[in-house]
């Protein structure tokens, strides 16, 4: 996603060095957009850079900047100038997470999972770091949030799918196959449409990518169904599994090897990642139905 953003709006120098090393896999890059105070309104964001000769300084903190601890670069949004209307004075930087003045605090979501508070004091970074024009950072973000809004959470959904019916396969302790009784049947039955449903909407968002079209209300569309599928058939399966779908991975006895369990955890940060279902609506009621903010 970022490399898409350094290649359409990036300098040359980046697009020649960052690129094809992020193409390659030699590299990761976090995403720095969200605040303690800026989630879904991102262009509130503070984290202020100001110009100083040659150099930006950059100061302030981020939420949520997952793979922070680990990755090379971030992907962050800043604001260059605070006396003009929000979305017009963001500048956008690519930093390196071990440049000094850079710090990684961990934040333990509810599916385990690590993400990070990121503090940025006093980072001085030179100006071929930038992303874009000074103060033309809105734009870059925009490029980088349409593919954010497409991004295909299907898989998570059919990871559950297929281990809930290998669940459903297996015989009881009486001999019997859960797969056998026709409210198991007619579940999962439900839970493979909604999987087909996002599958093909995420589908059509590719499609219409490869064929140079913006796929602007279809990509919350895909996020959306998704997202809600996948939270809605973590709790439905989970409760057909029932109590002993509750055992995480580290109890040996875990069905699946706690991986039921751990779809049910995950699901419920779903709907926030790559920006919430309200937002989502958001789009699709004003770029698909043509309504009003």
């Amino acid at each position: 996603m970022v490399a898409r953003v350094i290649e359409l709006v990036g300098s040359d120098e980046l697009r020649s060095t960052i690129v094809p090393a992020a193409m390659r896999g030699e590299l990761t890059i976090a995403l720095g957009m969200s605040e303690p105070e800026a989630g879904s309104d991102v262009a509130a964001v503070q984290t202020r850079a100001r110009r100083d000769g040659d150099e930006w300084v950059i100061d302030d903190q981020k939420m949520f900047t997952t793979n922070g601890h680990v990755a090379d670069y971030v992907f962050l949004l800043t604001r260059s100038d605070p006396d003009v209307p929000s979305h017009k004075g963001l500048t956008m930087f690519l930093v390196p997470l071990d440049h000094p003045g850079v710090e990684a605090q961990a934040v333990y979501t509810l599916s385990g999972e690590r993400t990070n508070i990121t503090f940025y004091s006093e980072v001085r970074l030179a100006d071929r770091w930038r992303i874009g024009e000074v103060h033309g950072g809105w734009g870059a973000l925009m490029l980088a949030l349409q593919d954010e809004h497409s991004y295909a959470f299907s898989p998570h959904l059919a990871r559950l799918v297929e281990e809930t019916e290998a669940w459903a396969r297996q015989p009881t302790d009486e001999g019997s196959r859960p797969i056998d009784d026709v409210d198991v049947q007619e579940r999962l039955c439900r839970a493979a449409t909604d999987l087909e449903v996002a599958q093909l909407l995420e589908q059509r968002v590719t499609w219409m990518e490869a064929n140079g079209q913006v796929p602007v209300a279809e990509g919350p569309m895909a996020k959306l169904y998704s997202t809600e599928a996948m939270v809605r058939q973590a709790e439905q399966l989970t409760e057909l599994v029932g109590p002993d779908g509750l055992r995480s991975r580290l109890d040996p006895t875990a069905l699946r090897g706690g991986r039921i369990e751990h779809a049910l955890r995950f699901s419920l940060g779903m709907t926030i990642y790559a920006g919430t279902s309200e937002i989502q609506r958001n789009i699709i009621a004003q770029r698909a139905c043509g309504l009003p903010r």
